[in-house]
């Protein structure tokens, strides 16, 4: 028997993808017969004339029966004389092109099915796509619904010679395309007798016959993730993860990345047995004959040809509902290893039809796109054609937490290697010792008109009479040199406060207490701003009433808003997220200037 095979079903709407699995494991003889007697029992309360619905195998959720769709990923493990399968039958709507992405993760070989009277549709170049983006190099394309083209070979032809167009765009290495009817069950399981002039293989010999195995090179070096650190008793401490390249013996050397510190391997155990050596796809626990600093995230290597650093291109998938905008911080997963980084530009997106790169700044749901991102700290990573687990990532939003896109990594940027922090003699600590105080900075936020710059001037004012040494960051002064090029577009604000979250930072560094009077509506923008400034960030809510702030009106500004004069005005045309739980909390309209200082004079203990 060969190896298992993994493999895809995808393609677009209703395209027949689940009622040919679920065929060809009918006339296969792959059900039980419990599964046999509610298909057909099934069938026969949903059509009208009993014939059997073949798609009610996989499609298993009340929301796709009642629909006739497939929502979800439907996993089903099945096996012939000849070799094992596990197939994942993905959904063809653009809705759930997400579902899609994660069923195409997992596989070896994609069977893309096109339905043969319409042709290749937007959404089976866009499976295409992402199959190739997530590292599939075998393609099989079933030419669906010949019976509705009385089994007619040009529109077959005509297909086939449109999806070799779109093939020879990408890094193949084997495809074959066959004429089938999922209903009838034409070249399913066995030769089509309507297809006389099809003289291929049906499609589950095909995929008993495929050979997907890797040719894997004879010089290929230890590439071992740490997904645990091991420690039963004082005597013994191991790492666990399973080998993903080359192989792993006793008393053999390796390295531990990012930190580059070398030991020889003591032991390695497969479960609780011991063995000397181990190889790629192996679940094992290493011990040391040396005590090094390893963790989770780091990986252990020998002759390893990839790269550590904290800066790479990459192309993504888009899958979150909210669009990619440069310069918001996410968590990125990366082999074993989760750390905040930040998408720093988009470079372009990727047309779906022709692979043509298209200039953009934002990116929407289900768009491919290269961009730039930045990682907090150094890591290992590899490129995605070179070692899947460690050139495949995830970004996960810090708030939400939602799945927002999934990616591989192109190359490293080398302008991270040539970036180093310069330490200087002079340190934090010592210009705040000299100032006898702590560095802060006081983030205002609220509505405009709240009444964060007054409140801000006027504890900036106690502050120094308090002897403390300070500065104010105001938002419209800012926007007049600093963020002068910057607008007030949801990219704009981000980036808004991304520049002020770095130059506070840098006061902080020179010892002084920062005050800073900014609107700054969103709550990630907040959070990537305290991810940047660290230790000393203190969130003030000036939570006074949009109904108060729009009284004062100070500028004009709420009444232009109204009358549609200003586009993305906070509260009026654009969202304020407040903060869920900020440090301090104000509302300006309940207590006088000098109570609001005192306030916060007193909850900060500068008093």
């Amino acid at each position: 028997m060969m190896d298992l095979l993994k493999f895809l079903t995808c393609g677009s709407v209703d395209d027949g993808k689940s009622t040919l699995i679920g065929h060809m494991l009918y006339d296969a003889k792959l059900l039980y017969a419990d599964q046999r007697r509610a298909l057909e029992l099934d069938s026969r309360l949903k059509s009208r004339d009993g014939s059997l619905d073949y798609s009610l195998i996989l499609d298993g959720l009340m929301a796709e029966r009642e629909q006739g769709i497939t929502i979800d990923v439907a996993y089903r493990y099945f096996s012939t004389d000849a070799r094992s399968f596990i197939v994942a039958d993905a959904p063809g709507h653009e809705e759930y092109t997400r579902n899609m992405a994660v069923g195409a993760s997992f596989a070896d070989l994609a069977v893309i099915l096109v339905d043969v009277a319409k042709g290749v549709q937007r959404q089976t170049r866009r499976h295409i796509r992402i199959c190739n983006l997530m590292g599939i190099r075998h393609f099989v394309f079933a030419i669906n619904k010949m019976d509705l083209v009385y089994y007619n070979r040009n529109h077959f032809d005509g297909v086939v010679e449109e999806l070799e167009k779109i093939i020879a765009g990408f890094q193949v290495e084997s495809y074959c395309s066959i004429p089938v009817s999922a209903t009838k069950g034409d070249n399913i399981t066995s030769p089509s007798e309507k297809m006389g002039w099809y003289t291929g293989r049906p499609l589950l010999t095909y995929l008993e016959q495929v050979d997907i195995s890797e040719r894997e090179k004879e010089d290929a070096g230890l590439v071992m993730p740490v997904q645990r650190v091991c420690r039963p008793n004082s005597d013994y401490r191991g790492f666990q993860g399973q080998i993903e390249a080359g192989s792993i013996s006793v008393s053999s050397q390796i390295t531990v990345l990012p930190t580059g510190e070398k030991a020889k391997v003591k032991s390695i155990y497969r479960g609780d047995t011991a063995v000397e050596t181990a190889g790629a796809g192996c679940p094992v626990s290493v011990s040391l004959d040396r005590e090094v600093d390893v963790s989770r995230g780091c990986v252990l290597v020998s002759d390893f040809t990839g790269m550590v650093s904290d800066m790479f291109s990459a192309r993504l998938l888009w899958m979150d509902d909210e669009p990619l905008i440069p310069g918001k911080n996410y968590l990125v997963k990366l082999g074993t290893k989760t750390t905040p980084g930040t998408v720093m530009s988009v470079k372009y997106k990727v047309d779906i039809n022709d692979g043509t790169h298209v200039p953009a700044d934002v990116i929407y749901k289900n768009e491919i796109a290269d961009c730039q991102i930045s990682l907090s700290e150094k890591v290992v990573m590899d490129k995605f054609s070179r070692c899947g687990a460690l050139g495949g990532f995830i970004l996960t939003d810090r708030v939400t937490n939602m799945t927002s896109a999934c990616g591989v990594i192109k190359h490293d940027l080398r302008r991270s290697d040539n970036l180093v922090w310069q330490e200087t003699d002079v340190t934090r600590q010592m210009r705040a010792a000299q100032k006898g105080q702590k560095p802060l900075t006081l983030w205002f936020t609220g509505l405009s008109g709240a009444g964060k710059s007054v409140l801000s001037n006027a504890l900036e004012k106690r502050l120094l009479a308090l002897g403390k040494h300070t500065m104010l960051l105001d938002g419209d002064n800012v926007r007049m040199g600093l963020c002068r090029n910057l607008g007030f577009t949801h990219q704009d604000r981000i980036e808004n406060i991304r520049r002020v979250a770095e130059v506070s930072k840098l006061m902080n560094d020179a010892g002084l207490i920062v005050l800073t009077a900014f609107i700054s509506p969103y709550r990630q923008d907040r959070e990537n701003a305290r991810r940047i400034i660290g230790d000393g960030f203190v969130e003030i809510y000036v939570s006074t009433p949009l109904e108060v702030c729009e009284q004062r009106d100070v500028k004009g500004l709420y009444a232009k808003a109204r009358r549609g004069e200003i586009p993305n005005f906070t509260g009026i045309s654009s969202d304020y997220e407040p903060p869920v739980e900020p440090d301090i909390q104000v509302d300006t309209s309940k207590c006088t200037m000098e109570e609001a200082v005192e306030q916060i004079i007193s909850r900060l203990g500068l008093d």
